[in-house]
């Protein structure tokens, strides 16, 4: 999962010295990904690894025609040996496993310290390469802009994002607060392509967000960062004790983020059983449980769901659902649910691996397909600032069938 807020991308990553001629371009081009398709090999020359045998021979040659040949003589080492990872990882044909260079990871640890310059949106690549807009963040640039979940940002300052990594093309999102940037977008559901110029400002990544509605306790997880389950447990309490008798819990929009707060955020809402099963390659299974004497464990609960619901959201999501805890009120999540691990290499750069994948204690796979909900709400294409029907459906249903009252609740300020 990525964004545009520093997980997961400002200033664009470095690109290869440009040689004069579009020929001598392409030549260097396809020679590097000849290299580079090889994968990480380059490393096992002067090693022990147990890749550097006779199957790697044409590699090798590759590398001294590459060396010995051309006539404007090979790249820098350095560029060959990342180019040379990328297409390692690439082969694996998994947008979540992929190589970050130093530059780019740096802006990884820029979205764990929680703020940097962009146009504030969390963003995806999905299976197609196109990078989708999860959820713009509520007055902020892409917001105040427009765009909405499942636009696909094509260009940036008339760069094409065909090819990159998701890294790569966050990267060019981001820049210096006050700059400006240009991105040309595709709005599927409209079938048309537009482009707007947003002006880069500071994102400070939210957590939750609380209001109190007719005894309705509302509250919005935007991400499972460090601090989720505390501060959402606070926020629950300070509700309770205003007179709350019902929640919603709203994770439209929320990407996901760290495994441990998604069980800790399920476990506010579930007694003691299961919340997620984690499989490996293996088959070897790990169980993460909930248990009895958490805050919010007989409260009536509406989950609210979307296209932008993703990773540890659908974790939380698909337990509240099998546990028949919650009703999920809204629309299809999005399909990720897989695990990465991230290494940091000796340069400061990352690779990210898909490690395993997660199911929902009723065995529903999280990968692949997206949580269908209990009650279908498709969020209006049109709506005016300050709207938000869905949530004003989900109030209703909270008043009438949580809590048995027939008047319905009042819209929301």
């Amino acid at each position: 999962m990525s964004m545009d807020i520093p997980r997961a991308a400002n200033s664009p990553p470095a690109l290869p010295a440009r040689r004069a001629g579009a020929a001598r371009s392409i030549v260097l081009l396809t020679l590097v990904a000849a290299i580079g398709f090889m994968g990480g090999m380059l490393f096992a020359e002067s090693t022990d690894s147990p890749h550097n045998d006779e199957d790697f021979a044409i590699f090798w040659q590759s590398w001294d025609i590459l060396d010995e040949e051309y006539y404007y003589g090979p790249p820098p080492k350095e560029e060959l040996v990342r180019s040379a990872i990328q297409g390692l990882l690439r082969a694996a044909d998994d947008p979540y496993t992929y190589y970050v260079p130093p530059t780019l990871a740096e802006f990884d640890r820029q979205q764990t310290a929680g703020e940097f310059g962009g146009i504030g949106a969390d963003v995806m690549m999905n299976a197609d390469g196109n990078l989708v807009v999860i959820s713009p963040y509520s007055g902020l640039p892409a917001d105040e802009a427009g765009l909405r979940p499942q636009d696909q940002i094509r260009e940036v300052n008339g760069q094409s994002l065909e090819g990159m990594t998701v890294n790569e093309a966050v990267a060019l999102l981001r820049g210096e607060i006050g700059t400006d940037v240009t991105v040309t977008v595709f709005r599927p559901s409209e079938s048309r392509e537009f482009t707007v110029t947003l002006t880069r400002a500071r994102v400070e990544l939210p957590t939750v967000d609380t209001d109190l509605i007719d005894e309705i306790g509302y509250v919005r997880l935007y991400n499972f960062n460090g601090t989720a389950t505390n501060q959402l447990e606070d926020a629950i309490r300070d509700l309770l004790d205003q007179g709350a008798a019902a929640l919603l819990l709203d994770l439209r929009g929320n990407p996901g983020g760290l495994l441990d707060q998604a069980i800790g955020v399920s476990d506010l809402f579930l007694g003691d059983g299961e919340v997620v099963k984690q499989r490996s390659r293996t088959g070897r299974e790990t169980v993460y449980r909930s248990d009895d004497g958490d805050v919010a464990e007989d409260i009536p609960l509406v989950v609210l769901v979307n296209a932008g619901s993703a990773s540890a959201s659908k974790v939380v999501a698909g337990a509240l659902r099998d546990r028949h805890r919650a009703v999920l009120l809204g629309e299809t999540t999005y399909g990720k649910g897989s695990v990465q691990h991230v290494h940091t290499l000796t340069d400061q750069s990352q690779v990210h691996v898909t490690y395993a994948l997660w199911f929902t204690p009723n065995e529903t796979p999280i990968q692949g397909e997206g949580l269908a909900p209990d009650i279908v709400i498709e969020e209006p294409e049109d709506t005016e600032p300050g709207e938000d029907p869905v949530l004003e459906e989900a109030l209703e249903y909270a008043q009438t069938e949580l809590l048995g009252r027939e008047n319905g609740a009042k819209q929301a300020d």
